[in-house]
């Protein structure tokens, strides 16, 4: 199965726990990172008094069911010490599944697609550069990204 992850971070060294996360998705087995995004730094949205996030898209192949995978999610959340207090507040990692292939899936644990990724600039624009025509599972974004006023995002080159 397909999965598109979002991964963010805006506590310690951003860029590392990128790559650490990306490095225990890969550890996985049957499970591998086949593509990314490169790293943006974006605003935060919801709660604004925090530090800016580094955030990333990937693209990952496993054998791993959706709920499933969003244990293995959680898991690597909690590996790297993510406590939740304040909604949508700081934190060292925030690893979330976006796509299962074209699958949608509504339980009391888990909604794919993830319900508010056409809200949130830091998911679309890193997609846009994974799925540049725009078309995401049958799910067009350009029209997406053109209603969203604000969230500024910044490609980097690291």
């Amino acid at each position: 199965m397909e999965y598109i992850i979002s991964v963010g971070t805006n506590i310690g060294d951003r860029k590392e726990n990128i790559e650490k996360c990306i490095d225990a998705i890969n550890l996985l087995p049957y499970t591998d990172v086949i593509a990314q995004s490169s790293i943006y730094e974006t605003e935060p949205v919801g709660y604004a008094r925090q530090d800016n996030f580094y955030n990333i898209i990937l693209k990952v192949e496993s054998v791993f069911e959706p709920n499933e995978m969003l244990g293995i999610c959680l898991g690597i959340e909690a590996g790297f010490g993510r406590i939740r207090t304040i909604r949508n507040g700081p934190r060292i990692l925030d690893v979330d599944i976006i796509f299962a292939e074209n699958m949608k899936i509504e339980s009391k644990n888990l909604i794919i697609p993830h319900p508010r990724y056409s809200e949130r600039r830091f998911v679309l624009e890193p997609l846009l550069e994974l799925f540049p025509d725009g078309m995401v599972y049958g799910n067009s974004i350009l029209p997406m990204i053109e209603k969203i006023d604000g969230q500024e995002i910044k490609k980097l080159s690291i």
